[in-house]
């Protein structure tokens, strides 16, 4: 398997899948499209807010940009930070799974940008040196 695969898969399934479950955890965190669920985190955090801001919550906040996207869905530019942190998690994950799967072995030929590796061009530099030598 090439190198460096486990960490391409791992953006793109870290991207999609944070795109395709944020909607899906907003949900369950109480951020719907009816509104903030009853006795849910959301209403915890409602209730925070309002009782920092003397009474109501203000715009703007944590909690009224959460309950924006419960109600009517991820923006462009909050689908796309969506995307990009999940693709970061998803290359740290594929990066790690990239090195246990590599770690003690040597790259498969093929992969180096000569065939070579060190030690062969260093014999193959002085096997060059010898036959260039005059006898």
């Amino acid at each position: 398997m090439k190198r460096k695969l486990f960490t391409i898969i791992g953006v793109t399934a870290g991207a999609v899948g944070a795109v395709a479950l944020a909607p899906v955890a907003l949900t369950m965190a109480g951020f719907t499209s009816a509104g903030i669920a009853g006795g849910s985190v959301a209403a915890s955090m409602m209730s925070s807010a309002a009782i920092a801001n003397g009474g109501g919550v203000a715009a703007g906040s944590l909690v009224a940009v959460l309950q924006s996207a419960g109600a009517a869905g991820l923006s462009a530019g909050a689908t796309a930070a969506v995307a990009s942190v999940g693709g970061a998690a998803g290359a740290v994950l594929g990066g790690v799974a990239d090195f246990f799967s590599h770690s003690g072995s040597p790259p498969p030929p093929g992969e180096d940008d000569d065939g070579f590796g060190e030690g062969d061009e260093i014999e193959m530099n002085l096997l060059e040196t010898k036959e260039l030598m005059p006898q």
